[in-house]
């Protein structure tokens, strides 16, 4: 009498043999290599080169309507700047038209009778036109401009033998990013976006890649139980995958200059919990999905969109109304932006780090325990 085979929880030799079959297929397939290797490192030169909230050099018109010393004199503080690229001009029609072209981003207007009530001790005022539509650039130039006349003014005080500083004064520090750099914040989060979209990217083609080829069909006939075949298609592309954060990593420290002052065990925990979830995703896309185009272009909106608006990696969550704060409490990116900031910039705070792992954890559980279960062992 011939025994039924019942196939056990877990076998560790047939894992171990359908795993192998799937490191292979990865190393076989150039796709795989291409996307873990060849986009992280176009995305960081595009995020490192491309993406700066810094403005370092602003180009501005100067009206002189009033040619006395004084407003000489301000006018060339504007143009000595590090912050401006000043024209000078006479005729404030002129730098207007230069403005609305968008030739410059602001203009500064020293009107007809600025040194006259300079002199007589009166409130001479200084006219200064921003371009709003960038309005963070408006910003600046109205800081600056605002900068470079409280330095012009308590120079001239000072030549005057007067006292020049104010009887309070603050002395700002900045802590972590002391050089107010926003590439040193910015490419720490930007691992966390370019990780969320490998992730899902690699596993959400799995799947659909297999029932493509009708390899499927195949593997339903073997005895591999859905857990094992999840944990081995996962394997080699959380490896991938780790691989990709380090190379990001390294690429930031010594190409871009950003400090790292956390410990790579920190570093390499948060990131695998935080691939977890990423695969986790894109293997739940792959179920559904039957077809590589679809699922390539559902793991692409899946992944890059909310990670690089809904993670703080470039907008502030704390502004953002209440459905959208609770959206992005719902997803991985959210909590990995914050660690990944933590460790380059501040150092291994715990107290910070555990909550959020804890979250993408059980953001990583429930869309694995989900895959699992659209994952039947059927053909329909």
């Amino acid at each position: 009498m011939r025994r039924k085979f019942h196939a056990p929880g877990f076998s560790m030799p047939r894992f171990y043999a359908f795993l192998r079959k799937e490191m292979l297929q990865v190393w076989r397939d150039p796709s795989s290599i291409l996307v873990a290797l060849v986009l992280p490192l176009l995305m960081m030169f595009l995020f490192g080169y491309g993406v700066s909230l810094d403005v370092n050099t602003l180009k501005i018109g100067v009206v002189l309507e009033d040619a006395a010393p004084e407003a000489l004199s301000l006018a060339y503080a504007f143009e000595r700047s590090r912050y401006f690229s000043a024209v000078l001009a006479t005729d404030r029609h002129r730098v207007q038209e230069d403005m609305v072209a968008a030739r410059l981003r602001g203009v500064v207007v020293i009107p007809q009778d600025f040194s006259r009530k300079l002199r007589a001790g009166e409130e001479a005022q200084v006219q200064v036109l921003a371009d709003g539509a960038e309005a963070n650039t408006a910003n600046f130039v109205q800081f600056y401009a605002q900068g470079t006349l409280a330095d012009w003014l308590a120079a001239r005080a000072r030549e005057q033998g007067k006292e020049a500083a104010p009887p309070v004064s603050a002395e700002p520090r900045v802590w972590f990013n002391t050089g107010l750099k926003s590439r040193d914040a910015l490419l720490p989060g930007s691992i966390s976006v370019i990780m969320a979209m490998i992730g899902t990217l690699l596993t959400a083609m799995v799947i659909a890649r297999e029932w493509e080829r009708g390899t499927m069909e195949a593997m339903m006939a073997t005895p591999i139980r859905i857990h094992e075949m999840i944990i081995a298609k996962m394997v080699p592309y959380f490896l991938l995958g780790l691989g990709s954060m380090l190379l990001c990593v390294v690429l930031s420290v010594f190409l871009f200059g950003v400090p790292f002052r956390g410990s790579m065990a920190a570093l390499l925990l948060s990131g695998s919990v935080f691939l977890l979830a990423s695969l986790g995703q894109g293997l739940l896309i792959s179920t559904s999905a039957r077809s590589q185009f679809v699922a390539i272009q559902v793991a692409t909106m899946a992944s890059f969109l909310p990670a690089f608006i809904l993670s703080g990696f470039l907008f502030e969550i704390h502004s953002m109304p209440l459905p959208l704060r609770l959206l992005a409490d719902a997803l991985p990116p959210r909590y990995f932006v914050a660690i990944l900031q933590t460790v380059f910039l501040t150092g291994d705070v715990w107290a910070l780090f555990l909550p959020n792992l804890l979250a993408m954890l059980a953001i990583a559980a429930v869309l694995l325990v989900l895959t699992a279960r659209r994952s039947v062992k059927r053909l329909d």
